[in-house]
């Protein structure tokens, strides 16, 4: 599936929701299901500046693609990641820095945020942004290195 396909199947999800406390259920639940880091992955290095809670965003590039895996240490938030991780891992680098992410607009999450919860979203997304140009830097350079 294309990313957008995938933000259409999310906001295909969201839309059977009614109130925003089953969409909020829904959320958690995709959190909990998200598979945990193991306590050595939680580097500091990986954590996300600008969230009040903890989140920590893990690349790992392989075969021209970024596969990410995440977590944090608050529900809603684990769930906004896991969300996330839907849409992007498994990219390419240019997948990942020419495709808009709509879908937080599209299914109301940026009205229904804290706005801190809001900004940390916004630091996932440009986090995930900058590991695309890193890595599509990487390719670049072996690709002409050979």
């Amino acid at each position: 599936m294309t990313i957008e396909e995938v933000q259409q199947e999310i906001i295909s999800e969201f839309s059977l929701f009614d109130d925003w406390m089953d969409k909020y259920s829904y959320l958690i639940e995709l959190g909990n299901a998200l598979p945990p880091l193991d306590p050595s992955e939680k580097r500091p290095e990986i954590l996300i500046s600008g969230c009040q809670s903890r989140v920590w965003l893990l690349p790992e590039y392989r075969e021209g693609r970024i596969w990410f895996r995440g977590e944090s240490d608050a529900v809603i938030v684990k769930g906004l990641v896991a969300l996330l991780l839907r849409v992007v891992s498994g990219r390419t680098p240019e997948e990942l820095a020419s495709s808009p992410l709509h879908f937080i607009d599209d299914i109301g999450l940026s009205q229904h945020l804290s706005p801190v919860r809001s900004n940390g979203l916004l630091s996932m997304v440009k986090q995930i942004r900058l590991y695309a140009v890193a890595y599509k830097q990487i390719s670049k350079s072996t690709e002409q290195n050979g």
